[in-house]
């Protein structure tokens, strides 16, 4: 039987992940592929962050930059400034909020945890920043890493796998070798849907997901409105709702641990109608 670590550290509270969680994300950024634009003004960011909480929302993800397919990288200073003062802001309103910052620079990941931010999520997994490893294994936060084939300018051009299951699973075992050996204790896995993935790859990897238990890692199911649903079900990521709880339920039934999600009281809805099945089906 195969057990996955049932807490993280963040900065001494422990979060508990014996049962599925809920990332809200909030993008602080003008051209991200869902809600880009929206959260730019602090006082719109803390009301949605306000929502997130209420909703349920265990951690808040705040990403300064954009990856989305053909997103352009933008420099460190101003990744800086678009993620530390909205750090800051939101530790003031909600002290108590468990915050991970979307970043792949070190030096960004290590000032937004001098800031207050209690995880590090690098969709590039120490690939953009050799130094990003060493980073986090001295801030000691949890690291999420993702994987993703190329990069977001170029990722969706024409991604090619063995066997996508087994190739990214290698990607993670190689990873978190390398991660233990530097003494990072909290590591959460992504396998990065849509990221270098056609359709039919982010389909054979939700099916599959199950698989990815046998690193012992927590896993992060990262599907939230994206073109995984829309192009199977020709809409755009405003009505993309729909798909994505029902995808989020094959995602809890895989052993997903941790849901990041655009709608924080849909996939909490969706975690309790799978607790109240799992409920049952131990009864049986």
């Amino acid at each position: 039987m195969i057990f996955e670590k049932q807490t993280i550290n963040c900065r001494g509270r422990l979060l508990d992940l014996s049962h599925p969680i809920v990332m809200g994300i909030l993008n602080l950024t003008p051209d991200s592929f869902f809600d880009g634009g929206r959260y730019l003004d602090e006082a719109a960011m803390l009301r949605q962050v306000e929502k997130m909480l209420a909703e349920g929302a265990t951690i808040l993800d705040l990403g300064g930059m954009s990856s989305r397919p053909g997103a352009v990288l933008i420099s460190e200073e101003e990744e800086l400034g678009r993620v530390l003062p909205a750090v800051e802001a939101l530790l003031r309103r909600f002290p108590d909020a468990v915050i991970s910052v979307d970043t792949f620079r070190s030096k960004v990941a290590s000032e937004a945890v001098a800031a207050g931010a209690s995880i590090i999520n690098d969709i590039y997994a120490g690939r953009f920043d050799e130094n990003m490893f060493e980073t986090v294994a001295v801030l000691g936060v949890p690291y999420i890493m993702m994987h993703m084939q190329g990069d977001p300018d170029n990722m969706q051009q024409s991604p090619a796998y063995g066997d996508v299951v087994k190739d990214v699973l290698h990607f993670f075992i190689k990873k978190l070798g390398k991660l233990r050996a530097l003494g990072v204790k909290d590591v959460i896995a992504d396998p990065g849907f849509g990221f270098g993935k056609s359709v039919k790859h982010n389909y054979q990897l939700l099916n599959n997901l199950h698989i990815f238990r046998m690193t012992e890692l927590p896993i992060l199911a990262g599907i939230s409105r994206k073109s995984m649903i829309c192009k199977v079900l020709h809409v755009n990521p405003e009505h993309a709702l729909n798909g994505t709880t029902a995808l989020h339920m094959v995602a809890l039934q895989q052993g997903a641990r941790i849901l990041r999600a655009h709608d924080v009281r849909e996939a909490m809805e969706t975690i309790r109608l799978w607790q109240q099945l799992e409920a049952v089906r131990h009864v049986s």
